[in-house]
């Protein structure tokens, strides 16, 4: 019988490869970013949260605060650097509006860890005591990621347009949520186990929401039929083919 131990390392193995993969899927969208050289009407809030989410993460897997967390280390280590480069690449692209108000959260964001590190290390000095401070954050900024999508669910209602919410991206966040709800639970873990029970409810909100509004998104580049013109000195009749761009 596998053991809660080696079963748990199991799901987290899982989660890190599925969390890997949720930090690679928004690449099509940056890479369209790139193309356009302008941010279109994306968002973000989902980048900004992320990487908070990853650096409070990152902080609590540090055998300093949480010994024997090395999956949550490694896996938020990657995505900081993962989640750096979408927001540098926001950051160029977006209007001076939007990036002086990124530069504004990052700036807040880097004065709130460095004051919350500083402070754990100095006044918590056991493990479970920074543990629980940490894990705490952990929770809130989590859910916060979790729920940063809201503003995008809120437009796929508004508009009945699903164009700015990705399917994959939304398909792997609610699969990495499940799976670390899954490891939390192996072991109980409340700091894990809260926010990734948020992302699972929100994750399957945007499936259903994408399932919904599919079909009433409009499709770029599609083909249509339009009978001919005649002129009085057609001698024939047909249709012809034009894209309309919606």
């Amino acid at each position: 019988m596998v053991s809660a131990d080696v079963a748990r390392n199991i799901v987290g193995i899982i989660g890190n490869v599925i969390s890997f993969g949720l930090f690679l899927s928004p690449v099509p969208t940056f890479w369209r970013i790139c193309k356009a050289k302008n941010v279109e009407e994306f968002k973000p809030d989902p980048y900004l949260a992320t990487l908070m989410n990853c650096l409070l993460w990152f902080f609590y897997g540090l055998p300093i605060v949480h010994p024997n967390s090395t999956l949550v280390l490694t896996i938020n280590g990657i995505g900081l650097v993962i989640e750096g480069a979408y927001i540098i690449i926001f950051i160029i692209y977006a209007t001076k509006n939007t990036r002086w108000k990124m530069l504004g959260v990052l700036a807040i964001q880097a004065a709130f860890m460095a004051a919350m590190v500083a402070g754990v290390l100095v006044g918590a000095h056991t493990h479970e005591k920074r543990s629980m401070i940490v894990g705490i954050l952990c929770v809130i900024f989590g859910s916060i990621m979790y729920a940063s999508p809201l503003t995008i669910m809120g437009k796929v209602i508004g508009t009945k347009s699903v164009e700015y919410m990705p399917f994959f991206l939304s398909l792997v966040n609610f699969l990495n949520s499940l799976c670390w709800m899954g490891y939390a639970l192996i072991k109980f873990d409340i700091y894990i186990t809260i926010p990734n029970a948020l992302g699972t409810i929100f994750g399957l909100i945007q499936l259903i929401l994408y399932g919904y509004y599919y079909r009433s998104t409009p499709k770029k580049g599609k083909n249509v039929e339009l009978p001919a013109v005649l002129t009085k000195n057609a001698v024939t009749s047909g249709n012809a083919s034009v894209t309309i761009e919606k």
